[in-house]
C-alpha cells in the first residue's frame, strides 16, 4: 500500500453526533479533511467508517499514521 499524505501533524477536533456515520480520509488527499471526498479513487487507500456512539468531541488523526486508524493516538508527535 502506498504511503498516505500527512495532512497535518496534529489531530482534527470534530464535534460528532451520536449515531451519525463519518468516513475518515485515509489517503490524506481529500479537500474536506478529515473526511473523505472520494480523492482516494486514484490510490489504494479506502476511507474508514467511524460511527459516533455518543455526541461530543472526537480527535481524528491528521498524520495518517495512527495505530487507531481514524482516531489520533499521538503518533504525530514522533514524525
Amino acid at each position: 500500500m502506498s504511503q498516505p499524505v500527512i495532512t497535518q501533524k496534529e489531530p482534527f477536533a470534530v464535534e460528532v453526533e451520536e449515531g451519525k456515520k463519518y468516513y475518515w480520509c485515509s489517503c490524506g488527499l481529500s479537500k474536506t479533511q478529515p473526511f473523505c471526498d472520494g480523492a482516494h479513487k486514484e490510490t489504494d487507500h479506502i476511507p474508514e467508517l467511524f460511527e459516533a456512539k455518543k455526541s461530543g468531541t472526537v480527535y481524528f488523526c491528521g498524520c495518517r499514521h495512527s495505530a487507531k486508524g481514524a482516531l489520533c493516538d499521538g503518533t504525530h508527535k514522533t514524525l
